[in-house]
Protein backbone atom coordinates (compact mmCIF):
# COMPACT_ATOMS: atom_id res chain seq x y z
CA UNK A 1 0.00 0.00 0.00
CA UNK A 2 0.89 3.66 -0.34
CA UNK A 3 1.05 5.19 2.92
CA UNK A 4 -1.54 7.80 1.87
CA UNK A 5 -4.30 4.73 1.22
CA UNK A 6 -2.47 2.96 4.72
CA UNK A 7 -3.42 6.12 6.81
CA UNK A 8 -6.88 6.54 5.11
CA UNK A 9 -7.42 2.86 5.51
CA UNK A 10 -6.81 2.58 9.21
CA UNK A 11 -8.74 6.23 9.83
CA UNK A 12 -11.94 3.88 8.33
CA UNK A 13 -11.24 1.49 10.86
CA UNK A 14 -9.87 -1.16 8.13
CA UNK A 15 -6.40 -3.13 9.15
CA UNK A 16 -3.62 -2.13 6.56
CA UNK A 17 -0.87 -3.90 5.21
CA UNK A 18 0.95 -2.21 8.52
CA UNK A 19 0.10 -0.10 11.16
CA UNK A 20 0.77 3.79 9.86
CA UNK A 21 3.87 5.36 11.56
CA UNK A 22 4.16 9.05 12.42
CA UNK A 23 7.22 10.87 14.10
CA UNK A 24 7.51 13.72 16.56
CA UNK A 25 11.42 14.83 17.40
CA UNK A 26 13.26 17.84 18.90
CA UNK A 27 15.32 19.29 16.94
CA UNK A 28 18.69 17.87 18.55
CA UNK A 29 17.10 14.09 17.91
CA UNK A 30 16.19 14.80 14.08
CA UNK A 31 20.14 15.86 14.08
CA UNK A 32 20.97 12.67 15.09
CA UNK A 33 18.95 10.69 12.35
CA UNK A 34 20.60 13.25 9.72
CA UNK A 35 23.15 12.37 10.65
CA UNK A 36 23.05 8.26 11.00
CA UNK A 37 20.91 8.17 7.56
CA UNK A 38 23.25 10.70 6.16
CA UNK A 39 22.15 11.49 2.28
CA UNK A 40 18.44 9.92 3.14
CA UNK A 41 15.34 12.06 4.24
CA UNK A 42 15.17 11.32 7.76
CA UNK A 43 11.17 10.43 7.38
CA UNK A 44 11.32 8.48 4.68
CA UNK A 45 14.08 5.89 6.51
CA UNK A 46 11.66 6.00 9.27
CA UNK A 47 8.62 4.71 7.17
CA UNK A 48 6.73 7.77 8.55
CA UNK A 49 3.55 7.65 6.27
CA UNK A 50 2.49 11.68 6.91
CA UNK A 51 3.89 14.96 5.50
CA UNK A 52 3.54 18.04 6.22
CA UNK A 53 2.49 21.36 4.34
CA UNK A 54 1.80 25.07 5.60
CA UNK A 55 1.40 28.57 4.82
CA UNK A 56 4.60 30.39 5.40
CA UNK A 57 4.30 33.31 7.56
CA UNK A 58 5.14 36.43 5.70
CA UNK A 59 4.53 39.06 8.61
CA UNK A 60 6.42 40.87 10.57
CA UNK A 61 7.22 39.65 14.43
CA UNK A 62 8.16 41.47 16.93
CA UNK A 63 7.80 42.64 20.85
CA UNK A 64 4.66 43.21 21.91
CA UNK A 65 3.47 47.08 23.34
CA UNK A 66 5.38 47.83 26.14
CA UNK A 67 8.07 45.23 25.87
CA UNK A 68 11.31 45.59 26.42
CA UNK A 69 12.54 44.09 23.10
CA UNK A 70 15.65 41.48 24.36
CA UNK A 71 13.72 38.64 23.92
CA UNK A 72 16.05 36.08 21.41
CA UNK A 73 13.34 35.52 19.13
CA UNK A 74 9.33 36.73 18.98
CA UNK A 75 5.98 35.23 17.55
CA UNK A 76 3.18 36.52 15.76
CA UNK A 77 1.65 37.49 18.84
CA UNK A 78 4.69 39.41 20.32
CA UNK A 79 5.18 37.44 22.85
CA UNK A 80 9.53 37.04 23.35
CA UNK A 81 11.36 33.77 23.87
CA UNK A 82 14.73 33.28 25.50
CA UNK A 83 16.70 30.09 24.40
CA UNK A 84 17.33 27.99 27.89
CA UNK A 85 19.21 25.39 28.38
CA UNK A 86 17.65 21.88 29.94
CA UNK A 87 19.62 19.68 32.16
CA UNK A 88 19.01 16.63 30.01
CA UNK A 89 20.15 18.28 26.65
CA UNK A 90 19.03 20.42 24.31
CA UNK A 91 17.60 23.80 24.39
CA UNK A 92 13.59 24.88 24.59
CA UNK A 93 12.13 28.38 24.06
CA UNK A 94 11.01 29.91 27.14
CA UNK A 95 7.96 32.53 27.28
CA UNK A 96 9.52 35.62 28.90
CA UNK A 97 8.09 38.65 27.90
CA UNK A 98 4.19 38.28 28.21
CA UNK A 99 2.75 40.72 26.07
CA UNK A 100 -0.94 39.28 26.67
CA UNK A 101 -0.57 39.85 30.40
CA UNK A 102 -0.55 43.62 29.46
CA UNK A 103 -4.42 43.53 28.70
CA UNK A 104 -6.40 44.41 31.25
CA UNK A 105 -9.57 45.57 29.24
CA UNK A 106 -11.65 44.82 25.85
CA UNK A 107 -10.28 48.54 25.23
CA UNK A 108 -6.76 47.37 25.48
CA UNK A 109 -7.72 44.02 23.48
CA UNK A 110 -9.11 46.43 20.48
CA UNK A 111 -5.70 48.30 20.90
CA UNK A 112 -3.71 45.51 20.47
CA UNK A 113 -1.64 44.95 17.12
CA UNK A 114 -3.27 41.12 16.42
CA UNK A 115 -1.62 39.32 13.58
CA UNK A 116 -3.44 38.28 10.54
CA UNK A 117 -4.43 35.43 8.86
CA UNK A 118 -3.33 37.65 5.95
CA UNK A 119 0.25 36.85 7.44
CA UNK A 120 0.50 33.55 5.38
CA UNK A 121 1.54 32.81 1.74
CA UNK A 122 -1.07 30.41 0.75
CA UNK A 123 -0.02 30.17 -2.58
CA UNK A 124 2.65 27.71 -2.05
CA UNK A 125 0.69 24.50 -0.85
CA UNK A 126 -1.12 23.07 -3.58
CA UNK A 127 2.01 22.26 -5.37
CA UNK A 128 3.27 21.59 -1.88
CA UNK A 129 0.73 19.07 -1.95
CA UNK A 130 1.34 17.62 -5.37
CA UNK A 131 4.90 16.98 -4.00
CA UNK A 132 3.98 14.47 -1.60
CA UNK A 133 0.75 13.34 -2.93
CA UNK A 134 1.70 9.88 -2.05
CA UNK A 135 1.57 10.38 1.74
CA UNK A 136 -0.93 11.45 3.55
CA UNK A 137 -1.19 15.00 3.85
CA UNK A 138 -1.59 17.49 7.01
CA UNK A 139 -2.61 20.91 7.15
CA UNK A 140 -1.55 22.63 10.87
CA UNK A 141 -0.63 21.50 13.65
CA UNK A 142 -1.16 21.09 17.12
CA UNK A 143 -0.45 24.58 17.86
CA UNK A 144 -4.07 25.18 16.78
CA UNK A 145 -6.21 26.70 18.70
CA UNK A 146 -4.08 25.38 21.62
CA UNK A 147 -6.25 27.84 23.42
CA UNK A 148 -4.78 26.74 27.40
CA UNK A 149 -0.91 26.49 26.35
CA UNK A 150 -0.85 29.09 23.02
CA UNK A 151 -2.17 31.85 25.35
CA UNK A 152 -0.31 31.45 28.22
CA UNK A 153 3.02 31.44 26.48
CA UNK A 154 1.51 35.64 26.58
CA UNK A 155 -0.36 35.72 29.39
CA UNK A 156 0.50 33.09 32.46
CA UNK A 157 -1.34 29.50 32.22
CA UNK A 158 -2.66 30.63 36.04
CA UNK A 159 -3.97 33.59 34.58
CA UNK A 160 -5.43 32.25 31.59
CA UNK A 161 -7.30 29.51 33.95
CA UNK A 162 -9.06 32.43 35.90
CA UNK A 163 -9.67 33.71 32.85
CA UNK A 164 -11.52 30.58 31.44
CA UNK A 165 -13.25 30.27 35.61
CA UNK A 166 -14.61 33.38 36.13
CA UNK A 167 -15.44 34.64 32.14
CA UNK A 168 -12.97 37.68 32.19
CA UNK A 169 -14.13 39.54 29.41
CA UNK A 170 -10.73 40.54 28.02
CA UNK A 171 -9.25 37.28 28.90
CA UNK A 172 -12.07 35.50 26.69
CA UNK A 173 -11.49 38.16 23.90
CA UNK A 174 -8.03 37.05 23.63
CA UNK A 175 -8.90 33.31 23.19
CA UNK A 176 -11.24 34.23 20.79
CA UNK A 177 -8.63 36.44 18.74
CA UNK A 178 -6.58 33.58 18.75
CA UNK A 179 -9.00 31.15 17.63
CA UNK A 180 -10.98 33.19 15.12
CA UNK A 181 -7.03 33.98 14.10
CA UNK A 182 -6.33 30.50 13.58
CA UNK A 183 -9.57 29.45 12.40
CA UNK A 184 -9.16 32.03 9.29
CA UNK A 185 -6.04 30.74 8.60
CA UNK A 186 -7.10 27.27 8.53
CA UNK A 187 -9.69 27.98 5.94
CA UNK A 188 -7.49 29.57 3.75
CA UNK A 189 -5.29 27.04 3.65
CA UNK A 190 -7.99 24.58 2.96
CA UNK A 191 -9.43 26.94 0.57
CA UNK A 192 -5.41 27.07 -1.48
CA UNK A 193 -4.96 23.18 -1.46
CA UNK A 194 -7.76 22.81 -3.43
CA UNK A 195 -9.03 19.49 -2.05
CA UNK A 196 -5.68 17.88 -0.94
CA UNK A 197 -5.25 17.91 2.25
CA UNK A 198 -6.17 14.56 3.98
CA UNK A 199 -5.57 15.46 7.46
CA UNK A 200 -6.30 19.18 9.59
CA UNK A 201 -4.04 19.00 12.39
CA UNK A 202 -5.17 20.66 15.66
CA UNK A 203 -3.91 20.90 19.24
CA UNK A 204 -5.17 21.40 22.89
CA UNK A 205 -4.05 20.04 26.45
CA UNK A 206 -7.13 18.67 27.40
CA UNK A 207 -6.03 16.57 29.89
CA UNK A 208 -2.87 16.27 33.10
CA UNK A 209 -1.39 12.90 34.05
CA UNK A 210 -4.03 12.86 36.49
CA UNK A 211 -6.95 13.31 34.28
CA UNK A 212 -9.12 16.28 33.47
CA UNK A 213 -7.83 19.94 32.78
CA UNK A 214 -11.16 21.28 33.86
CA UNK A 215 -14.33 20.22 34.40
CA UNK A 216 -16.98 18.37 32.03
CA UNK A 217 -19.47 21.57 32.62
CA UNK A 218 -16.44 23.90 31.89
CA UNK A 219 -14.81 22.22 28.98
CA UNK A 220 -18.38 21.22 27.05
CA UNK A 221 -19.67 24.94 27.83
CA UNK A 222 -16.46 26.57 26.75
CA UNK A 223 -13.77 24.63 24.71
CA UNK A 224 -16.01 22.45 22.86
CA UNK A 225 -17.54 24.94 20.51
CA UNK A 226 -14.46 26.40 19.64
CA UNK A 227 -12.64 22.87 19.08
CA UNK A 228 -15.73 21.94 17.14
CA UNK A 229 -16.01 24.28 14.82
CA UNK A 230 -12.14 23.42 13.35
CA UNK A 231 -13.25 19.63 13.10
CA UNK A 232 -16.09 20.77 11.18
CA UNK A 233 -14.10 23.09 9.26
CA UNK A 234 -11.96 19.99 8.22
CA UNK A 235 -14.83 18.17 6.89
CA UNK A 236 -16.56 20.57 5.15
CA UNK A 237 -13.33 20.73 2.90
CA UNK A 238 -13.16 16.61 2.75
CA UNK A 239 -10.59 16.00 5.18
CA UNK A 240 -10.14 13.86 8.76
CA UNK A 241 -9.30 16.25 12.34
CA UNK A 242 -6.71 15.07 14.10
CA UNK A 243 -6.36 16.45 17.68
CA UNK A 244 -3.25 16.46 19.73
CA UNK A 245 -3.73 16.14 23.45
CA UNK A 246 -1.22 15.47 26.27
CA UNK A 247 -2.35 13.91 29.57
CA UNK A 248 -5.16 11.32 30.94
CA UNK A 249 -8.49 11.81 28.06
CA UNK A 250 -10.22 8.76 28.74
CA UNK A 251 -13.24 10.78 30.19
CA UNK A 252 -13.40 13.04 27.22
CA UNK A 253 -12.92 10.65 24.28
CA UNK A 254 -17.28 10.11 24.13
CA UNK A 255 -17.30 14.11 23.99
CA UNK A 256 -14.25 13.84 21.24
CA UNK A 257 -16.57 11.60 19.01
CA UNK A 258 -19.28 13.60 19.96
CA UNK A 259 -17.73 16.55 18.05
CA UNK A 260 -16.60 14.61 14.96
CA UNK A 261 -13.25 14.41 15.60
CA UNK A 262 -11.35 11.40 13.75
CA UNK A 263 -8.04 11.07 15.21
CA UNK A 264 -6.42 11.40 19.08
CA UNK A 265 -2.84 11.91 18.73
CA UNK A 266 0.02 11.79 20.79
CA UNK A 267 -1.74 9.65 23.78
CA UNK A 268 0.22 9.04 26.56
CA UNK A 269 0.27 5.96 28.15
CA UNK A 270 1.78 6.74 31.43
CA UNK A 271 -1.67 7.89 32.94
CA UNK A 272 -3.50 5.65 35.38
CA UNK A 273 -6.95 6.75 33.22
CA UNK A 274 -5.06 5.20 29.91
CA UNK A 275 -5.76 1.42 29.83
CA UNK A 276 -5.08 0.64 26.26
CA UNK A 277 -7.71 -2.42 26.36
CA UNK A 278 -10.85 -0.31 27.37
CA UNK A 279 -10.05 2.09 25.34
CA UNK A 280 -9.79 0.39 22.40
CA UNK A 281 -13.04 -1.51 23.95
CA UNK A 282 -15.35 1.52 23.70
CA UNK A 283 -13.78 3.47 21.42
CA UNK A 284 -11.90 2.19 19.01
CA UNK A 285 -14.33 2.01 15.79
CA UNK A 286 -15.07 5.89 16.43
CA UNK A 287 -11.73 6.85 17.03
CA UNK A 288 -8.07 6.05 15.59
CA UNK A 289 -5.68 6.26 18.04
CA UNK A 290 -1.74 8.29 17.38
CA UNK A 291 1.05 7.45 19.89
CA UNK A 292 1.25 5.70 22.81
CA UNK A 293 4.98 4.86 22.48
CA UNK A 294 6.24 6.13 25.92
CA UNK A 295 8.79 9.48 26.01
CA UNK A 296 8.86 9.20 30.11
CA UNK A 297 10.17 6.08 30.51
CA UNK A 298 10.40 3.67 28.21
CA UNK A 299 12.54 5.60 25.07
CA UNK A 300 14.44 7.42 27.37
CA UNK A 301 15.27 4.65 30.29
CA UNK A 302 14.55 1.41 28.13
CA UNK A 303 16.78 -0.83 26.11
CA UNK A 304 15.55 -1.49 22.36
CA UNK A 305 14.27 -4.37 23.22
CA UNK A 306 12.00 -2.68 25.97
CA UNK A 307 10.88 -0.33 23.31
CA UNK A 308 10.37 -3.07 20.01
CA UNK A 309 8.30 -5.08 22.83
CA UNK A 310 6.03 -1.79 23.92
CA UNK A 311 5.61 -1.27 19.94
CA UNK A 312 4.46 -4.73 19.36
CA UNK A 313 1.81 -4.48 22.34
CA UNK A 314 0.52 -1.41 20.99
CA UNK A 315 -0.27 -2.80 17.51
CA UNK A 316 -1.43 -6.39 19.09
CA UNK A 317 -3.98 -4.62 21.20
CA UNK A 318 -4.67 -1.38 19.33
CA UNK A 319 -4.32 -1.96 15.54
CA UNK A 320 -6.90 -4.85 16.04
CA UNK A 321 -9.28 -3.62 13.37
CA UNK A 322 -7.24 -0.87 11.86
CA UNK A 323 -7.61 2.94 14.10
CA UNK A 324 -4.52 3.13 15.35
CA UNK A 325 -1.28 5.07 14.57
CA UNK A 326 2.11 4.45 15.58
CA UNK A 327 4.27 7.06 17.05
CA UNK A 328 5.62 8.22 20.21
CA UNK A 329 3.47 9.79 22.98
CA UNK A 330 5.42 13.14 22.17
CA UNK A 331 8.29 14.94 20.95
CA UNK A 332 11.24 12.39 21.44
CA UNK A 333 13.61 14.21 23.80
CA UNK A 334 17.38 14.42 23.62
CA UNK A 335 17.87 12.31 26.67
CA UNK A 336 16.32 9.47 24.28
CA UNK A 337 19.55 6.91 22.98
CA UNK A 338 19.96 6.87 19.37
CA UNK A 339 19.63 2.70 19.45
CA UNK A 340 15.92 2.84 21.02
CA UNK A 341 14.97 5.49 18.59
CA UNK A 342 15.44 3.34 15.51
CA UNK A 343 14.05 0.02 17.50
CA UNK A 344 10.45 1.93 17.61
CA UNK A 345 10.97 2.65 13.68
CA UNK A 346 12.41 -0.71 12.73
CA UNK A 347 9.90 -2.71 15.19
CA UNK A 348 6.74 -0.49 13.88
CA UNK A 349 7.97 -1.77 9.88
CA UNK A 350 8.42 -4.90 10.89
CA UNK A 351 12.26 -4.69 10.21
CA UNK A 352 15.20 -6.21 11.83
CA UNK A 353 17.22 -2.79 11.91
CA UNK A 354 17.70 0.46 9.71
CA UNK A 355 20.19 1.81 8.14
Amino acid sequence: MQPRERVLAACQHQEPDRVPIQAYFTPEIHQQLADYFADREVVEALGVDFRSVNAPYTGKRGPGPGMPGKADAYDEWGVGYTHKQHTSGGTYPEACELALAEIRTLQDVAGYPWPSAQDYDYSVLSAACDAVQDYAVCLGGAGIPDILNGVSRGRGMEQVMIDIAVGDPAGVAIIDRRVDHYYECCRHGLEAARGKIDILCLGEDCGNQMGRMFSPAVFDSFFVPRLKKFVDLAHEYGALAMLHSCGDTHDIMSTFIEMGLDILDAMQPEPPGVNCSEIKRLYGDKLTFCGLISTQQTLPHGTPEDVRAEVRRRIEVMGKGGGYIVAPAHCIQPDTSLDNVLALFAEAQGLESLH
